[in-house]
């Protein structure tokens, strides 16, 4: 019987069951059938959205490179991020990946126009008065190790914060970190591909 399960990964916690020495793991948070595992990953000082599931076609099917589903990142950088940097974001910029120069594909970048409504972070980012920090809205339809972190360095204003807060139609609005969700097959697949439907 397959199992669907949406979690807000908290920051600081490694995406994985099994133990790590002197690093938290999902495993203190979530308490799920054995054979559940996370499609995907987000990084350790990452937070937000990620699906547990113990439906392997899912996972090949979320993960598959060509079909490009949409993942919303929130980011809050560390400046007073400028139109040119969004442009070149949207654009796609050259990062390193596994040691090689990748172009990242185009994205959807938005400066918001107010902090949005998110959970405090324990710790909470390191405050300075005169330098602001911002937040961001950038949509991927890839998934490269650390990418949005990559990216945001490339154009000049580092990662602070960094929330995964939709893939597809799916998102973590109302939730807290370590909240966990429930959710049946067909609400699950229609949010991730309503295209089949």
């Amino acid at each position: 019987m397959h199992q669907y399960y949406l979690i807000y990964k908290p920051y600081l916690v490694l995406t994985q069951f099994s133990p790590e020495a002197g690093k938290k793991t999902l495993h203190d948070f979530f308490d799920v059938p054995k054979d559940v595992y996370p499609v995907g990953r987000l990084d350790f000082d990452s937070e937000g959205l990620l699906i547990l599931t113990n439906d392997k076609q899912l996972n090949q099917q979320l993960l598959h490179p060509k079909r490009g589903h949409e993942r919303e990142y929130w980011v809050q950088v560390d400046g007073a991020i400028t139109d040119a940097a969004i442009a070149s974001l949207e654009a796609g910029v050259n990062i390193q990946v596994d040691g090689k120069t990748y172009r990242t594909q185009r994205a959807i970048a938005t400066k918001m126009k107010s902090e949005p409504r998110v959970p405090l972070r324990e710790p909470p980012i390191r405050f300075r008065k005169s330098i602001p920090a911002p937040w961001i809205s950038l949509i991927l339809t890839e998934g490269k190790n650390r990418q949005v972190r990559k990216m945001t360095a490339k154009v000049g204003f580092p990662t602070l914060r960094l929330i995964r807060y939709r893939i597809g139609s799916l998102t973590v609005e109302g939730m807290q970190p370590g909240d966990m969700v429930k959710l049946d097959k067909s609400t699950l697949y229609k949010a991730l591909f309503p295209e089949l439907y």
